[in-house]
Parts: C-alpha cells; sequence; structure tokens
C-alpha cells in the first residue's frame, strides 16, 4: 500500500507522459498535470493528453494543490521557475520530488522555496536515460525526507536508494556523470564530423576500438551523436548545470562550458538523428553545414 494516492506532475514532456502511464498502472486515479506548453493546443504536451486519464490543470499552483505526491520533470534551465510555480497551491507536508538535472546549488535553491512553503523537499537523481526502465530508473535520493519517501513510493514501481540526507550530494553525482557522458557526446560529434570530411573516419573507429574496448564504436558513436542531434537543447541545459556543478566546486568549467555550446549546435542539426547508418548521418549534418552557411571542420 502506497501513501501516495493524489499525484500531481509538473512538466508533461517525455518523462511526465511515462511517469502518468506507469503510474496510471501502478492504479493510481487521481493524476493533476501541468505544463507551461498547456496553453497551446498543438503542443506535444497538450496532444499528449489525449486518452491518458489525468487532469490538465490551468496553473501549476492549480495542479499542486490538495496533492499527496509533486513530481517535478521540467528542463533543467526551469527547475527553479517550476519549484515557485506550485507553492501558491502547496499544501504543507506536500512531498516534492525534484526530479531535474541541476546543480547542488540550483536543488538547494529549489529545496528552500518548497520548505519556506511547508512542503517536504526530495532530492531526486535520475542516473540512467529515462525510456528505457521508466519509472523503475534507479534514482538517487538525497535531503532529509528521503528515507520517508524512498518507502512510500517504492510500490508505485520507484527504484531508488537513499543516498544522504545532506541536499546536494544526490545531484553532485548525476552532474558529474553528466559533464563525463554529454561531454563524450560532444567530443565525438566534433571529432568524428572533422575525420568524415577527411574520410578517416574508419581507421579512427578501428584505433578507438584498440585503445578503449567497449563494443562496437561504430554503433555506438552513431547513437551518442544521433542523441545529441534529436535532444541536444535539453542537454545543453543540463551540461549548464554541470558547469556550474563544476563551478561551484571551485574549478573552472572550460570543458563542460564548451561541451553545452556544442549540444547546443547539435540541436540545429537535429533531421540528421533519424539516419540510421553513421556514415550517412555524419554526411547530412555536413550537407546541412554547407547549406547554412557555417564553418565546416
Amino acid at each position: 500500500m502506497t501513501g501516495f494516492s493524489r499525484i500531481c506532475l509538473i512538466g508533461f514532456g517525455e518523462v511526465g507522459q511515462i511517469l502518468a502511464d506507469d503510474l496510471a498502472a501502478a492504479d493510481v486515479t487521481d493524476i493533476s498535470v501541468y505544463d507551461i506548453k498547456f496553453p497551446d493546443p498543438h503542443s506535444i504536451p497538450s496532444k499528449a493528453l489525449t486518452g491518458r486519464n489525468v487532469r490538465a490543470a490551468a496553473s501549476a499552483a492549480e495542479a499542486a494543490r490538495d496533492r499527496d505526491l509533486i513530481l517535478c520533470a521540467v528542463t533543467a534551465a526551469s527547475d527553479l521557475d517550476a519549484a515557485a510555480s506550485v507553492v501558491p497551491g502547496l499544501v504543507p507536508g506536500t512531498y516534492y520530488a525534484d526530479l531535474n538535472s541541476a546543480s547542488p546549488g540550483t536543488k538547494r535553491k529549489a529545496a528552500s522555496l518548497i520548505e519556506s512553503a511547508g512542503g517536504r523537499y526530495v532530492e531526486a537523481a535520475v542516473m540512467t536515460p529515462f525510456p528505457p526502465k521508466r519509472i523503475a530508473s534507479p534514482t538517487l535520493l538525497g535531503g532529509p525526507h528521503a528515507e520517508a519517501f524512498h518507502r512510500l513510493a517504492a510500490p508505485l514501481g520507484f527504484k531508488t536508494t537513499v543516498f544522504s540526507a545532506e541536499l546536494g550530494r544526490a545531484s553532485a553525482t548525476k552532474m558529474c556523470r553528466s559533464v563525463m557522458i554529454k561531454g563524450i557526446e560532444a567530443l565525438l560529434v566534433e571529432a568524428m564530423l572533422t575525420a568524415r570530411h577527411y574520410g578517416v573516419e574508419g581507421p579512427v573507429l578501428t584505433s578507438l576500438s584498440d585503445l578503449l574496448p567497449v563494443g562496437d564504436w561504430e554503433k555506438l558513436a552513431r547513437y551518442m551523436i544521433s542523441r545529441s542531434l534529436e535532444h541536444g537543447v535539453r542537454r545543453a541545459e543540463e551540461m549548464r548545470e554541470g558547469a556550474e556543478t563544476v563551478r561551484e566546486a571551485g574549478v573552472a568549467p572550460w570543458m563542460s562550458s564548451a561541451a553545452a555550446d556544442r549540444q547546443d549546435w547539435a540541436a540545429r542539426h537535429k533531421s540528421a538523428a533519424a539516419e540510421t547508418e553513421l556514415g550517412t548521418l555524419l554526411d547530412h549534418v555536413l550537407r546541412s553545414m554547407k547549406t547554412t552557411g557555417e564553418e565546416r571542420p
């Protein structure tokens, strides 16, 4: 038996929609949702309401009213705005699980907003891409309410680990991981476009396989580059939070900031992400660069 039966979702993009479906499968029937794109009936979040047993609210505060649990899944840049938006409707004692990819400092600021209004803030750091494992994605929890949330949320299908009673440590773990993964994506985009221009992508991949035996490098490169192209905007926001995490540690975020810029750039060539072969994907991007007048590698 779960202690959560009246749940609010803030953000109805990919993660929010998956949560709505998985919560419904766990027999949660009272789900309110809000997304800043709801005013546009043609937006993806608005269209995603069709066929789902959820109640769309006119504001975040309305969606948050009379809830046991608020699950926030928005873009990294909107983390603080999202927390502030639920405060007018927040009932004291409501759990607020912040699933967003943000720096420890940003999470602490969000916690202050929620706790000042009487809510129970839970830092939640999702440690894998969300779609494959969905609600069961491994998630690190932080803060004084992490243990209670862990117990109450388990029956819904969440797979959480109580990581620390101190806010920020779970997010620091996630952000340092993101600096590596999103940074590798950015490096692969830059390296492989350059290699394709010179016609040496094959030898480069072979060399990488010898140096770092992680399996099929061509398949891995296509996957990681396509993810960067398709989700570059969201990844750039996450990398800026990664850079902020580095900065908060007193380290200059040279690499993280550059990776954020490359992820932003990749999003402008999103149409190439559908290409199934690495070579044709790279050619698509190089043609797109020529068409738009961008500098080639």
